[in-house]
């Protein structure tokens, strides 16, 4: 891969249009660059942060998105520019820590999330994983940095991520509303800003509770309830009304023989 850089400011700092332009001969995951003209569209609408160039608010929002492409985009570790590969790791909520080659493989939605009663990481694979959010967040799912708290090696910031809840998630229907996320990371960078390690620290649990909070289809919920086929059909035979019709039968016999037996002139007497 080469790197190519327009001016002083190192690449993996910069927009990520910029990024894009100056990636060449890139192992892409779909065999092309990314497109995010329409995530560059909504952005403009609708984040609530405009940082000066170049300020450190910027540098920090450039680089995490630059991270982000590579995350989920670049297939070889050898090509990522945002970290220094052999000593990253990720971790949220202070759980194990991801290396490159792990987000290769699992995607960030699996690292960001985890093991919850509405979603199981370790029952997913990219693939699966990303489908399942681009589902429920067909027109994106934003990010933006809302403020910087502390400045390098050590850099503190606090983060939004939102997007309009208009696709299933699983089975449960999308309520159109903007679910927001904020989050508090800490990333630890190199004198040129590249990341040794990236902490995200936010409630995963909140946010899994809003994908389910429009329930379920009634559909669905009816397929659950069902009985089990066989039921079905020997409720329809009105199997469980046979030994009812048995035993009124035994007992009007009985009751016949009764009745015989009470009176020895009856056959005299009709």
């Amino acid at each position: 891969m080469t790197i190519r850089e327009p001016n002083d400011l190192h690449l993996w700092v910069q927009d990520r249009d910029t990024v894009l332009e100056y990636s060449d001969n890139v192992e892409w995951r779909y065999d092309e660059k990314p497109d995010y003209s329409r995530s560059n569209a909504r952005l403009a609408e609708e984040s609530t942060r405009n940082h000066p160039q170049y300020s450190l608010e910027d540098l920090v929002q450039n680089l995490v998105r630059t991270f982000d492409i590579e995350a989920n985009f670049k297939t070889n570790p050898k090509q990522w520019i945002s970290v220094v590969n052999d000593e990253f790791h990720m971790s949220t909520n202070g759980s194990k820590g991801y290396t490159v080659q792990d987000l290769i493989e699992s995607g960030t939605y699996k690292a960001l999330i985890g093991d919850t009663t509405h979603y199981k990481a370790s029952e997913e694979d990219f693939e699966s994983s990303t489908n399942l959010f681009h589902t429920a967040f067909p027109d994106g799912f934003l990010w933006e940095v809302l403020e910087v708290y502390s400045e390098p090696p050590n850099i503190t910031f606090k983060w939004r991520h939102w997007g309009n809840f208009t696709g299933f998630y699983k089975d449960y229907l999308p309520t159109g509303e903007t679910i927001e996320i904020i989050g508090m990371s800490v990333v630890r960078v190199t004198d040129d800003l590249k990341i040794i390690s990236l902490e995200h620290y936010y409630d995963n649990t909140k946010f899994l509770d809003s994908l389910t909070s429009g329930g379920k289809p009634l559909e669905v919920t009816q397929e659950k309830q069902k009985p089990n086929k066989w039921f079905g059909l020997l409720k329809k035979l009105n199997f469980f009304g046979f030994p009812k019709r048995i035993w009124n039968w035994l007992k009007k016999k009985r009751s016949g023989k009764l009745e015989t037996s009470r009176c020895p002139f009856k056959n005299l007497v009709s």
